[in-house]
């Protein structure tokens, strides 16, 4: 097994946002196990930041820090290339890999034309996976991806892959606690929200069966210092919530128990109406200053912000709150490095 790492308990989302070459990964992951963070998780968008070929250069560029998918989607390959893959770093890597899944989003699968998965496909793929893992051969599997008469990778494995997933809603985060071994809450969640959130998956793991400690709950917590640039920091933290707004408002407002009115007052505006895209993205500083007054204070305030000892104090908070991790979301670990070297003392 690979040597751990300073912090476990520390992650970082690598090639954050919208990079211009998947290879400033390999420095970002250098640069993450030089200051002991835990974990590198990989997101995926249909462009340059396919999953399965990062995972890969992932394990192989690095020794400690565990690799996890955070997220694909388990409607986009056969299960069986799923599982592979897995058991493929899981090896690899020396157990440092974990195959992380989300539920996507509607309109974008819808006009792809893939399945969306449900939080009761995601509990099915999850038994399947560990089914595989552990050497079994599955006869007449079927499920919202197609039917497979025999699925199989090696009668003699014996594998602990460890299953994350992104979730959000109640229902999903209950199935977290049954089926999953990481659960990855989401960014901008209140303290309330978060401790809630805490509190469902361990109980549900506790009511499976399941020993609660071995079932661990990440903070994505937005990180957003002063030492980086002023509209660095904006796309950070307006630009990326505004997104949020954009793609499943709804959902945030609902969760957080916010004002619902304040979303209307957002979508409705008809600068952010008519804008060609995601804002975090697409967004110039000027469009970020025009669209920041519609977004409160209140809902940007959970995160770290300010200086390095200001940040410490809020992820640490994140920890209190009952979260076994804290991944230090929307940051390099060069804009995260004088917060890891304040945390560290």
């Amino acid at each position: 097994m690979a040597q751990q790492s300073a912090h476990p308990e520390l992650g970082f989302y690598t090639l954050a946002g919208a990079p211009k070459s998947p290879r400033d990964m390999l420095g970002e992951l250098a640069h993450a196990e030089q200051l002991g963070l835990g974990a590198a998780f990989i997101s995926e968008r249909f462009n340059i930041k396919e999953a399965g070929a990062l995972t890969g250069a992932a394990v192989a560029a690095t020794n400690n820090i565990s690799i996890i998918t955070g997220a694909t989607n388990h409607t986009t390959r056969h299960p069986l290339v799923s599982a592979s893959w897995a058991s493929t770093l899981h090896i690899l890597s020396e157990g440092r890999f974990s195959l992380g899944l989300g539920r996507g989003i509607e309109a974008m699968f819808k006009a792809y034309g893939m399945p969306m998965a449900t939080t009761e496909s995601l509990e099915k793929f999850a038994h399947l996976m560990r089914k595989l893992w552990n050497g079994e051969t599955v006869l007449n599997h079927e499920d919202i991806t197609g039917k497979y008469p025999v699925l199989r990778l090696d009668p003699d494995f014996r594998l602990n892959i460890p299953l994350s997933i992104t979730a959000f809603g109640p229902d999903t985060l209950r199935m977290a606690g049954r089926a999953y071994d990481n659960v990855i809450l989401h960014t901008f969640f209140t303290d309330e929200t978060t401790a809630k959130a805490v509190q469902l998956v361990k109980k549900s793991a506790e009511e499976a069966g399941r020993d609660p400690s071995t079932v661990k709950v990440w903070s994505c917590f937005a990180t957003i210092g002063d030492h980086i640039a002023p509209e660095l920091r904006l796309k950070k933290s307006v630009g990326r919530l505004a997104t949020y707004l954009q793609a499943y408002g709804d959902l945030m407002v609902r969760t957080n128990n916010w004002d619902p009115s304040v979303l209307k007052r957002f979508r409705e505006d008809e600068f952010v109406r008519t804008f060609p895209g995601a804002l975090d993205a697409k967004g110039t500083t000027e469009d970020l200053e025009r669209v920041a007054p519609l977004i409160p204070e209140e809902w940007l305030a959970p995160s770290a912000s300010g200086t390095p000892e200001q940040c410490v104090a809020a992820v640490r908070n994140q920890l209190a709150l009952g979260c076994d991790g804290v991944i230090m979301h929307g940051a390099t670990p060069a804009e995260l490095e004088p917060i890891v070297r304040a945390y560290a003392n």
